[in-house]
């Protein structure tokens, strides 16, 4: 790696503070950000005592390819593999908790789900949870039935809202400041469409219960081809980028110290080759 990390074990082992702990289903971190080389037998120590005390449940939306359960039953993907290098590095154990975005945010809230992934940071959220420094970007793309000649000229979602069309979304997700103000406007509120999760969208736009809807780049591409629909339904051209992304902490689970460290090991990680390779891996 460019950056080493073994300096942080014992900063870590002393400020490292006990997290809430729920059921949930475990999972054994398959890759480590630890150099090779050898540390001394009070680091091993300190790491050991950090695993005892540091216990952290991540609420997980089934979102392909950043978090998804394989078919080893297993939870998986881009973001979990990210933080999981983390985490691991940090010491602590982790339990996984699966649900919906909308509900998985109440459980950050009480305090039920220390951690959430994947998240972009908004005034609302920022005052029941803590964010970590950035650890990749996001973008939306617009996404059409094939055969739909007659939106596929249309510009932008101006022009969808304007001719009457339909739009699939998510509830709760952020989609940039231009479509949340859109969401939030009650002249055009229902030419959306909300849904629980990006399948059900799929699902509408086929029964052309809806126009088109918007997802995560990754997401839509990985979606169709897991579905092959690849003949029915296309990226329509339109993008919208909604900048960084988090991680969000509880603010009623997780101390202010607990989130320091794990920006700064995050900030070693995003430095080294690992992270390069596990962001090239998904992008194929």
């Amino acid at each position: 790696m460019k950056t080493s990390l073994s300096l942080f074990i014992m900063v870590l082992s002393l400020g490292l503070v006990s997290c809430s702990q729920d059921q949930g289903q475990p999972m054994q971190n398959q890759t480590s950000i630890v150099s090779s080389e050898t540390t001394s037998s009070s680091q091993d120590e300190a790491t050991s005592s950090n695993k005892q005390t540091c216990s952290l449940t991540i609420g997980f939306d089934v979102w392909a390819p950043y978090q998804y359960v394989d078919v080893n039953d297993r939870v998986s993907g881009l973001d979990i593999e990210l933080i999981s290098e983390v985490t691991d590095y940090m010491g602590c154990t982790v339990d996984f908790r699966q649900g919906t975005w909308v509900s998985l945010l109440e459980d950050l809230r009480n305090g039920e789900v220390d951690m959430l992934l994947g998240a972009s940071k908004t005034e609302s959220r920022e005052s029941f949870a803590f964010f970590s420094e950035p650890y990749r970007t996001e973008e939306f793309s617009l996404y059409i039935r094939k055969d739909d000649a007659k939106r596929a000229k249309y510009e932008d979602i101006a022009s969808f809202i304007a001719n009457g069309s339909k739009i699939g979304v998510v509830s709760s997700y952020y989609y940039g400041d231009k479509i949340s103000s859109m969401l939030d406007d009650e002249s055009i509120q229902e030419q959306f469409v909300f849904g629980i999760m990006g399948e059900l969208n799929v699902a509408r736009l086929l029964d052309m219960d809806i126009d088109a809807f918007l997802e995560d780049n990754f997401v839509g591409a990985s979606m169709i081809r897991r579905k092959a629909l690849g003949d029915y339904i296309v990226p329509h051209g339109f993008t919208v980028n909604t900048g960084n992304i988090y991680v969000m902490f509880s603010k009623g689970s997780v101390e202010p110290e607990l989130v320091s460290q794990f920006n700064q090991v995050l900030t070693s990680l995003k430095a080294g080759e690992e992270y390069s390779a596990i962001m090239q891996k998904y992008a194929n």
